[in-house]
């Protein structure tokens, strides 16, 4: 007798999108995107990993790369690059150091870039220091340079380059 219409169907609930078609086989398909504001989020953000620590009988030749955390406690031959770089006591670095945080309580033999660096009492240091801010504790032994910059961490070769003057070319007053 009475019969439901679908005009009084409630609409379908935004919850409910139509899964996007697969556009692979068909270039001129159109892929549904997700509404605004509905980014995929990871449903637990991951750990910061440990620092990677060189022990103290280890002797590394070579130049290192990572964008976490290197605790030196040997020896190494070699360029580093990190996000925080701890030197330990016992430890000897020849090579350039570039990192976010460089906290120097051992030896350094080159260049030390970077935005926060800290040279405790037992620090040994030969050679230059670009940094944004810096502590040196006493009893601290440093020869060097020290240049504050507001961003260390670029290499100072194309500025160095940029600054250095061009030799003037000959000018030919007859021409």
């Amino acid at each position: 007798m009475f019969s439901k219409s679908k005009i009084n169907d409630p609409a379908p609930k935004a919850k409910e999108a139509p899964k996007p078609a697969d556009t692979a086989g068909n270039p001129g398909a159109v892929r549904a995107e997700q509404p605004a504001g509905t980014e995929f989020k990871a449903s637990a953000p991951k750990a910061k990993p440990p620092a990677s620590v060189l022990s103290s009988d280890l002797t590394v030749t070579g130049n290192m790369k990572t964008t976490g955390d290197i605790q030196v406690e040997g020896t190494v031959e070699g360029d580093i690059r990190a996000h925080l770089l701890t030197v330990g006591e016992g430890a000897t670095i020849r090579g350039e150091v570039i990192a976010d945080d460089v906290v120097i309580n051992g030896r350094i033999v080159g260049r030390v870039r970077g935005l926060k660096v800290r040279l405790s009492s037992s620090a040994r240091v030969e050679g230059d220091i670009i940094h944004k801010t810096i502590a040196i504790e006493s009893g601290a032994h440093f020869e060097g340079s020290v240049q504050r910059q507001d961003d260390p961490l670029t290499s100072s070769k194309s500025a160095a380059a940029a600054a250095t003057p061009k030799p003037a070319s000959p000018s030919n007053p007859s021409n």
